[in-house]
């Protein structure tokens, strides 16, 4: 079997994070299978890869829809014997289609990561529709309930969380935040781990401080955000300036290996206005850092209110912050959430369980073939 994986991002992200995990644990358990990611050339992902021992291949991807990009993935698949292919994401799904039409590609397997619904638009509803699309793999009970609204057959949707690899985990820094930001060991740090996107809603984290530091008046709080920058960052410094908060609040941009700081927050917080299920909170489950969150999404499919984090209404700093003070308060609290957390992350979300699940789809279409 040979299962090609396309991704058309130019960053680096979960769902880039998630190709990896899958065919890292394919390699380690089913040697006999090979997989190949196709990536967009010269990006953060490439550059990743370079430095794996995954297989892989690139292709120029200078505008969204790249003809270099998507005859590439029928010139491999006719060369290499190509038996299924995997898509991640819905730019690659585009591009996969447009190379069906000159090359008759083998079936595809679309992976849904985000909780956006699907616009019912009929060009975009004909792309999800594809019939090359045998199954969709949805990363939460929610964003499969949000992807019927847009797939015709519901018997192709099933959920298969992503998980964590266990494996590869690790918690060297090229720095220590309070060292290198001067955080006194009294003063709590909330962090933050996600790209400069509108879903991770980072207006939302800048509010949290600003309630926090300006209006609470509690300067035993330090925010850190670790996550690429993009064309949304510059208002979002700009409002870190308006709000005086440049003493309190730091953005450190793209960092690799980002989730090996979480043993260095007191709390990982999540802003999100709308998910999947974000990496960082199996990473965050794994570290015990407690969780604190927005409910959007399949978040509360991992993290329960009450039980092993504390979650919030999208757009909501207040609540956050309430959270995060009423946390501070209760140690017995934070430490009954992160055994619960880390009991659950090894039961159920782990990327050795997705890949064999994931595997199992896979021998599925090409049986019924």
């Amino acid at each position: 079997m040979h299962i090609l994986h396309l991704s058309a991002v130019t960053n680096w992200g979960g769902g880039e994070n998630h190709i990896e995990n899958l065919c890292y644990e394919l390699k380690e358990s089913n040697p006999e299978i090979k997989n190949t990611i196709l990536c967009a050339r010269d990006t953060p992902f490439h550059k990743r890869l370079e430095k794996s021992k995954l297989n892989y291949t690139t292709a120029p991807l200078k505008i969204k829809i790249d003809p270099r990009y998507f005859l590439k993935i029928g010139a491999f698949c006719k060369k290499e014997g190509v038996d299924l292919i995997h898509i991640h994401e819905p730019s690659a799904l585009m591009s996969a289609i447009l190379a069906d039409k000159f090359y008759n590609l083998p079936p595809f397997v679309f992976s849904k990561k985000t909780s956006f619904p699907i616009k019912q638009r009929k060009k975009t509803l004909y792309k999800y529709n594809y019939p090359k699309i045998k199954k969709y793999l949805c990363v939460s009970d929610e964003t499969k309930r949000i992807a019927e609204n847009g797939i015709k057959d519901h018997e192709k949707l099933i959920t298969i969380y992503h998980g964590t690899n266990l494996k590869t985990k690790g918690t060297d820094t090229p720095f220590k935040l309070r060292e290198q930001y001067n955080i006194a060991p009294t003063k709590k740090i909330i962090g933050h781990i996600g790209n400069h996107i509108k879903a991770k809603h980072l207006e939302t984290f800048i509010d949290v401080a600003n309630i926090i530091i300006n209006k609470e008046k509690r300067t035993d709080f330090f925010f850190i955000q670790i996550g690429t920058f993009t064309e949304r960052t510059e208002a979002l410094l700009d409002r870190v300036q308006e709000l005086n908060l440049e003493g309190h609040i730091k953005f450190l941009g793209y960092t690799a290996n980002a989730s090996n700081f979480l043993p260095q927050f007191d709390f990982s917080m999540i802003t999100s206005q709308s998910e999947g299920i974000p990496q960082v909170i199996y990473e965050s489950m794994y570290h015990k850092t407690p969780v604190i969150s927005t409910n959007v999404g399949g978040i509360p499919e991992a993290i329960e209110h009450n039980i092993n984090g504390l979650l919030s209404p999208k757009h909501d700093p207040i609540s956050l912050a309430n959270h995060v003070k009423h946390l501070t308060n209760d140690l017995e609290l934070q430490k009954s959430f992160v055994d619960i957390s880390y009991k659950k992350l090894i039961q159920n979300f782990t990327t050795q369980t997705m890949a064999q699940k994931t595997l199992a789809i896979y021998k599925t279409i090409l049986n019924n073939a």
